[in-house]
């Protein structure tokens, strides 16, 4: 497990028209999103001003695009090629696929965040604590993997052909409706009784205690960690019962 870590890691790293993409792509979201909103708006309800509501929900959702449409496209083309075949053929466990292929999700999400700071404080004059900083970077890093497991669960329940549109409208649909985009306030009461229980939601929710200067509440933690087992537990099963041949 640990070779197959290292392996997909090393992967990662060298595809670097995929780091390029994923690293900037959700910086200059923020830029243009988060242009026309001020230091003094806020977010209905809350003390959060929507300049800083961007910050967490651009890098939320820049980690979210590159740990799940990396891992969904990636794993349903090793599917057809028959490399996952080759893995089922050796003592590799169901679970020791999915931590590698999070793992390396891991190692683009990282740098994706830090840049989206850097741009936040440099170009919009953003300023928070050491300890948030530090903290909102922890939060949406860890949060990441509960999406990098939907990553890897997608990616074999899609075919190759499939993916990509599958992975777009569950990519779009819970950024948009779990408040990436927007705040959910400005939704229909029965939609935000729907947003709340969505993972999307109780990720963004984590960072944006931090920035009002709270920590993360029970609930989102315990709402990202249920939907952690069941996406990951499911990626596993998947990955024990494919039959998919070369």
């Amino acid at each position: 497990m640990r070779t197959l870590i290292k392996l997909e890691i090393t992967r990662t790293l060298r595809n670097k028209k995929f780091m390029f993409f994923s690293i900037l792509y959700p910086s200059m979201l923020y830029l243009i999103i988060a242009s026309g909103a001020s230091s003094s708006d806020k977010v209905d309800g809350t003390d959060l001003t929507l300049q800083n509501f961007y910050v967490v929900a651009m890098a939320s959702f820049g980690a979210l695009t590159a740990v799940l449409m990396g891992n969904s496209e990636r794993i349903a083309k090793e599917r057809e090629k028959g490399w996952v075949r080759q893995l089922r053929l050796t003592s590799l466990p169901g679970r020791g696929y999915v931590l590698a292929k999070i793992a390396s999700a891991g190692v683009v999400t990282l740098p994706c965040i830090v840049v989206v700071f850097v741009v936040s404080a440099f170009a919009k004059h953003v300023r928070f604590d050491t300890w948030q900083w530090l903290a909102l970077t922890g939060v949406i890093w860890v949060g990441s993997l509960v999406f990098a497991a939907l990553g890897v669960a997608i990616g074999y329940i899609a075919t190759g052909d499939a993916v990509r549109p599958i992975t777009m409208i569950v990519y779009f649909g819970l950024s948009i409706l779990g408040g990436l985009w927007m705040p959910t306030a400005i939704f229909p009461q029965w939609l935000q009784n729907v947003a709340e229980w969505l993972p999307t939601h109780a990720y963004a929710a984590l960072g944006q205690s931090i920035e009002l200067g709270g920590s993360p509440h029970a609930k989102d933690v315990g709402i990202l960690f249920v939907y952690f087992l069941l996406f990951a537990g499911g990626a596993a099963w998947l990955y024990r019962k494919d039959t998919l041949k070369a």
